[in-house]
Order: C-alpha cells, then structure tokens, then sequence
C-alpha cells in the first residue's frame, strides 16, 4: 500500500515570535530572531547571542483548552510546553480535532534532541545542596526528552505510534519522514509530527562553546551567517515546530485547506565522526538522492533546498559538497538559503520549522533570503539567495538537515 501525505496544519514557537503567522511573517521581512544573552546572572561563556524565545508567556495558555493549566505546568519542563503549544495550533489550523479517526490510527512523533537539560540542572543542585531526598518525584518524567510526544498525546487522545526521535539536529526531519512512512505505508492516517528543544542554559552554551560550535561575535547581524567565508559558529536557538501529516483522501473528503504534499524521505549516516559531517557529503548527498527518488523527482525537477547550513566552517563547506554529489551541474540551478541566518540553531527543534518554511515557501511560491550574508567563500559557490528575497513558483523543494553522529535526513516537499 502506498498512499499520499500532505501537510494540513501548522503550529510553531520560535526566536521570531510564537504562531506560524508571526514566524512566518518575520522570515519574509527578514528579521533576526538573536538577542543579547540574559537569562542568566554571570555569562561565563563568552557567547554573548542566542536565539531566545522571548514572547512565550505560559499563562497564556491556562485557559486554553487542549494546553495546560497552572497545575499541569509546574509539572512540564520547558520543551514539552513548547510542544504543547505547537501541537494545539497545528490541531487548531488543521481544522478538526479527528475524532473521526480510529485513534489508534492517529499518531505523535515528536524529536528532541537533549529533552529537560534546565531542570536537571536545577534538581542537581538540590541534590548538591540537600540530598537525594530532596529530588523532585517529577523530576524523570519532567526531564526525559519523550515526554513532548506523550503529552501531546494525552491532550489530543491520539493512540497510534507515539515515540521521541533523538538523532541531535536531524531529529525533528527524521520525526517527519517517520510519519511520512506511517501514513503512507498504511499505519496510520494523521500525525503529529515534529521537534522541540529548549536550552537556554549557561550550561549548554558552555557545553557547546567549548567544542567550538558557537559563534562568539557580539553583531546580531554578523552572528548567523551560513556560507559567508567569516561564519565562525551557529547561534544556539530553542523552539518547536510540529505540523499535523494527514493521507491526502482523507483530507480532500473533509475539505481540508493543504499547504503541500510530502512526496519523499532520504535517511543515511556518515559513519565519519562524532560531530563533523563527512567531507566529501557522499551520505547527505545520498539522503538527497533517496529523497527525490521517493517522490519520483529529478535534481531538474527541486527548485529550492532548505539548507542545515549552520554557520560553522566544516557544515557549510560539506552540505555544499553534498548538494554537489546529488545534484551534478544542476547544483548550481537550485535555489538554496538556511532559515538558521534569522533564527539560529534549534538543534532538535531545526527540522521541524525548517519544514514549516519549506512548506510555506511551496505553497506560497517565496524564498527567502540568507540573512547577513556578506564574505564570498570559494568553497561555497552554489546559489545561496543572498542578494534578497525571491518570488517564483516552488514546484517541489527539498530540507536538510545533519546531526552529530553523521546523522542525514532529507524530506522532499510538493505543488499540490
């Protein structure tokens, strides 16, 4: 059996602001979602950036059904509130609630790639201080990073395959291709799928400066600056994105309103190294290649890539490589540009508002622009939208994303 998958519903929380339509909004004016790191009292780190999310107020949420009252809240950690969030909008802009559908029919996979990291700190020092008799009872629940996936289900009673995708920066893609399978192998016929993350934490920028990962510059528009010969690391974001997948029929018979179809799903693995991509981008180039196949396309046929593109030295240099590998001479054709210039690395999280993007940019025939961009790199030669914002239909287009572990996954969006 094979059947089709579309996108009917959207829901996000990011650095450019809570909603899809504010996200969305801030991509096409090109802001930058960075702010000024102040979230904790003595920044010994050196990053002075980060990708902040600033307009989320979770009592907002106490009233809204579907989300979480103040009690539920002192009992959720940040990324699982997140999720909540995303998960309530993408329901809402879907238009149905499904309880039409066999519940063990509707599923949640949610990626997360480092789950409760605030909270654990926050229970490690009552330990310090206090014991382990003073550990919160909630702290494992709170703290392991499923937890998104299995509240998500809890408030929207979908009993299908429900699991967490913990593969670093490539989960929430992965998460999405998962559900692309289960809907179109037969499994299921709606899911709740996507990432979160939230590690706003002195802890995890120290973690991550000190491999050298992080950008140190103090210019909000030189931070994030993917493809540019002077990026010098990624900025670290938190956020969520989770999109409802739905089998095309299924959507058609409601009248649902669809964004596009998701027509392919390329999974590989470096096998290289514990944190760099592989240099010659043979494994992504491959993901790239599975993905298009899958959905019955050629490298002629894709006139946009959403790239990982990271803004570190090694990523960019190989994710071009990669794209090279697939798309022969046609590499140079393809429009390609990273969301990551205006809103930061949301590591577990990236995927899922890099697919929001994707989709939006199909479905409304936009590509936006590599913010920030300024240095040429020899090495970077492809066609990374730097010049502005670009208005032409957006037949199919592919998104990227590479993990630590050499994890590669790539989804192929569709016209509808």
């Amino acid at each position: 059996m094979s059947r089709r998958v579309v996108i009917t519903g959207m829901g996000a929380v990011t650095p450019l602001g809570t909603g899809v339509d504010k996200f969305w909004n801030g991509i096409k004016e090109n802001k930058i979602g960075f702010s000024y790191i102040d979230s904790f009292e003595n920044n010994r780190t050196g990053v002075k950036i980060g990708g902040i999310v600033r307009d989320f107020n979770e009592a907002d949420y106490f009233e809204t059904p579907g989300c979480f009252d103040k009690k539920e809240a002192k009992r959720m950690d940040t990324f699982t509130k997140y999720a909540v969030v995303s998960a309530h909008e993408a329901i809402t802009d879907a238009g149905s609630d499904f309880k039409d559908v066999d519940p063990y029919r509707a599923g949640v996979i949610i990626g997360c790639g480092i789950g409760g990291i605030d909270l654990t700190l926050s229970e490690y020092s009552k330990y310090l201080e206090k014991g382990p008799g003073r550990i919160s009872v909630f702290y494992i629940p709170m703290m392991i990073s499923n937890m998104a996936a299995g509240t998500v289900s809890m408030k929207t009673g979908f009993r299908g395959a429900n699991f967490d995708v913990s593969t670093a920066c490539a989960s929430a893609t992965h998460a999405l291709g998962e559900a692309f399978r289960k809907i179109k192998d037969g499994y299921l016929d709606v899911c709740l799928a996507g990432g979160t993350e939230s590690t706003n934490v002195e802890f995890t920028y120290g973690g991550f400066a000190n491999m050298k990962a992080l950008s140190k510059s103090e210019d909000l528009e030189r931070a994030s600056i993917p493809f540019d010969k002077e990026r010098n690391g990624f900025v670290l974001g938190e956020g969520s994105g989770v999109l409802v997948l739905e089998e095309y029929e299924h959507a058609k018979a409601r009248g649902a309103k669809i964004y596009c179809e998701i027509a392919g799903y390329g999974a590989t693995c470096d096998g290289y190294h514990m944190t760099s991509p592989a240099p010659e981008g043979e494994a992504a180039g491959m993901g790239m290649t599975l993905a298009m196949q899958e959905a019955g396309l050629k490298p002629e046929d894709i006139d946009y890539i959403n790239a990982h593109g990271t803004s570190t030295g090694l990523n960019d240099k190989y994710e071009t490589r990669a794209i090279k590998n697939a798309f022969g001479d046609k590499a140079y054709d393809v429009k390609i540009n990273s969301t990551k210039s205006m809103t930061g690395h949301l590591l577990g999280a990236a995927g899922a508002i890099e697919a929001i993007v994707t989709a939006k940019s199909v479905q409304e025939g936009f590509i936006h622009k590599t913010v920030g961009y300024k240095v040429p790199d020899e090495e970077c030669d492809l066609n990374y939208c730097v010049e502005g914002n670009i208005q032409q239909e957006v037949r199919a287009a592919l998104s990227n994303s590479l993990g630590f572990g050499g994890h590669n996954a790539t989804l192929c969006f569709k016209k509808i």
